[in-house]
């Protein structure tokens, strides 16, 4: 391909997307936690601990809440976030695709901004 296009050489890939790739002689690993500590600064969550079901069992939202109202665009960046972890981490599919049936109609469930 150089013979027919301009290029340059940035050495071996180690960073795309918010995809980590690390290189070795049997293996290629792909990694987002770098990505994944970014999302979790960002929502204020960086100082929980892990646990293994990524949400609470039996739990049920409904759109008629009561709760707290919430920032719609802030959680519509959460949601697609944890959306782009899904590609490396697919034991959170369930719960942000849970999640993330609350996203239309934001506005009429939230109330005006």
């Amino acid at each position: 391909m150089a013979a027919c296009f301009r290029m340059s050489d940035l050495g071996a890939l180690s960073y795309y997307l918010g995809i980590e790739v690390r290189q070795g002689k049997e293996a290629l690993m792909l990694g987002q936690s770098a990505y994944a500590s970014k999302l979790l600064e960002q929502t204020g969550m960086a100082e929980y601990k892990a646990c293994v079901t990524p949400m609470e069992e039996w739990l049920k939202l409904t759109k008629a809440s009561t709760t707290m109202k919430v920032d719609a665009t802030l959680y519509q960046s959460i949601v697609g976030g944890l959306h782009y972890l899904v590609h490396m981490r697919p034991n959170i599919t369930f719960a942000v695709g849970y999640v993330s049936r609350f996203m239309e109609d934001l506005e009429r469930i939230t109330g005006p901004c």
